[in-house]
Formats: C-alpha cells, sequence, structure tokens
C-alpha cells in the first residue's frame, strides 16, 4: 500500500491489521502513508532507507537535520504503546534504544537508529549472547519504575480465575495437570508480585547491534514486577533451532542459570514466575482455540530446576 508521497507500507503489515483487526486497524493501516508523510514535514526528518516493519509497526529509517541517523516507528495506539513511552522515558537509553521525540497524538516515536539485520541471534557462542541479555536485563531492571505501568499483580491474580474453562478445553489429562500446577505456582507466588520495571518480552530478536554500544534492548512492553517473570522469553529464545538441536533442557537450564545469577534471583521464586508466564501464554492459546499445551512450553517446564 502506497500513497503520492511515495510512503510504501509492506503487504504483510497491511494484511495483519486488516485481517486480525477492526474497522478502526483498517481505518489507522489506510491513514498510515498519510501520517508518516505529516511527521515527515513535521520533524524535518528525511528518508535514510526502506521501510520496514514488525508485528504490529512500521519503521521508517530517517535522518535528521543535523544528520544524525534515527528511525520513525508508527504503531496504532494501544494500552501497550502507552506503557513502551512510559518505559523508554524512564530507562532514558540505559541498556535499551533511546527515545529522541514523540508525538502524543498519534503514538509515533522517533528513535536512535540500531542495526536491525543484526540481532544477538547472531552470536555463535549461546553462552556469550545470553551473558549479554542479562547484562542489559539487570540494567533495565535497576531503573525505579515510574507511575502509570501495570502491575504484575494485576496480570497474575486473574490467571487462575481462567484455569477451569481453559482445563475443560484440554482433553489431555497431563495437560489438564499441568495447567493446575503451573496455577499453584502463580497463588503461591502472587502475594509478593515484585516492584522492578519489567521488559516482558526480551530475548535474542529483541536485542539489535547499534553504535553506542555493542547491544540494545528494543521493542519493550513494559510491567512492573518480580524480575522472574521476565525470564521466560530469554531461556526460550530461537526455540525452533535450539530444539532441533536435541539439546533443549540442558540450553534452557544453563541459560536461567545464567540468568538468575546474573540478576542476583532466588532460583525457586525464578521457577515459580517462568511458570506463571507458561501458564499466561496457554491461556492465551487456548483463548485463540488451541486444544492442547504448546511442547515448547512443557518443555521449559521440565527443564526447570524443582528446587
Amino acid at each position: 500500500m502506497s500513497s503520492p508521497q511515495g510512503i510504501e507500507v509492506p503487504d504483510a503489515l497491511v494484511a495483519s491489521y486488516t485481517r486480525n483487526g477492526g474497522e478502526a486497524e483498517r481505518t489507522w493501516i489506510t491513514r498510515l502513508p498519510a501520517l508518516v508523510a505529516e511527521l515527515l514535514d513535521r520533524w524535518e526528518l528525511k528518508r535514510d532507507g526502506g521501510i520496514g516493519s514488525g508485528e504490529a509497526s512500521l519503521v521508517v529509517p530517517v535522518r535528521r537535520t543535523d544528520d544524525t541517523r534515527a528511525a520513525l516507528e508508527l504503531q496504532m495506539p494501544r494500552e501497550e504503546t502507552t506503557a513502551a513511552l512510559i518505559g523508554l522515558r524512564a530507562w532514558n537509553g540505559d541498556g535499551i534504544v533511546r527515545l529522541l521525540d514523540h508525538d502524543p497524538e498519534s503514538s509515533a516515536v522517533l528513535l536512535e537508529r540500531l542495526d536491525g539485520s543484526r540481532t544477538l541471534a547472531s552470536v555463535e557462542d549461546d553462552d556469550v549472547a545470553m551473558s549479554a541479555l542479562a547484562g542489559l536485563m539487570a540494567r533495565l531492571h535497576s531503573i525505579p519504575a515510574p507511575e502509570g505501568l501495570r502491575g504484575l499483580g494485576d496480570v497474575a491474580r486473574d490467571m487462575p480465575a481462567s484455569v477451569p474453562a481453559a482445563v475443560a478445553a484440554l482433553p489431555d489429562p497431563d495437560d489438564q495437570r499441568r495447567l493446575h500446577a503451573w496455577a499453584s505456582a502463580v497463588t503461591e507466588l502472587v502475594v509478593e508480585p515484585g516492584d522492578r520495571m519489567l521488559h516482558w518480552d526480551l530475548h535474542y530478536d529483541n536485542v539489535l547491534a547499534a553504535e553506542r554500544e555493542p547491544w540494545l534492548a528494543i521493542d519493550p512492553e513494559p510491567l512492573v514486577g518480580d524480575p522472574g517473570f521476565d525470564l521466560w522469553p530469554a531461556v526460550d529464545t530461537g526455540w525452533e533451532k535450539l530444539h532441533a538441536t536435541g539439546d533443549a533442557p540442558r540450553v534452557v537450564r544453563r541459560r536461567f542459570d545464567l540468568l538468575t545469577e546474573a540478576l542476583g534471583l532466588d532460583r525457586r521464586r525464578a521457577a515459580g514466575w517462568t511458570l506463571a508466564r507458561l501458564l499466561q501464554n496457554t491461556l492465551w492459546d487456548i483463548e485463540d482455540g488451541r486444544t492442547t499445551v504448546d511442547p515448547s512450553q512443557t518443555a521449559v517446564a521440565e527443564a526447570l530446576p524443582r528446587h
């Protein structure tokens, strides 16, 4: 989809918004080229490369008037985009992409330019890659959480209430037992949900090579809670490739050990909060019509330490 200004929206992004969304989503994606053109003009930006897209956002490489490189990112305004903005302001570039400007009406952001072609997944030694990710995660967790973000307590307290209906959708008794066990872990931990600012989606593909530092995080979905709730995307990262090696349990345990040591976490609590993530993921899957627990969720659960 393109406009007279030559702003081309990738077909995959158009399909995502028109296939999965309603009238508001279709209207937003239709107006997107004009919105990009307006922001380029208002912020005096020059395009500097091909337009790309993520799962829900458009990314336009640009140069500012002082010739510094940046990236204009647009996503339909949602609770998640507001949370991301709050988080980026609070982190102020410490371990994460730096926010340069923001348009309150459209939720568009201007970010420092990172190397989108080189993610942490390009590092062959998994220990080196996971150690780099752990270092970034520790820095993100060290920044005091600002007002305005959702709390893990609210998120976690809602999960057990959804379990009976979810269990009814699972014909396998083993899957049913897993859900009950994971819900028990959540019930035990939710009385102390934590107060750190979490990224919520930090994995290898959300860490890009940068100029001012070797690696920086991108695409946060900030949440206030226990750092253990932030581990699952990292231990599960690159699952298909990892599973193909036949050595997934060992790597999951190794990643979990590296992360908990780097972050100074209690292993039992961290394992419990990781089970909470598995429960959350599975509840979402069942809402989408799935009738089995994803094998990757089961494999991660079985690889976690029991004490």
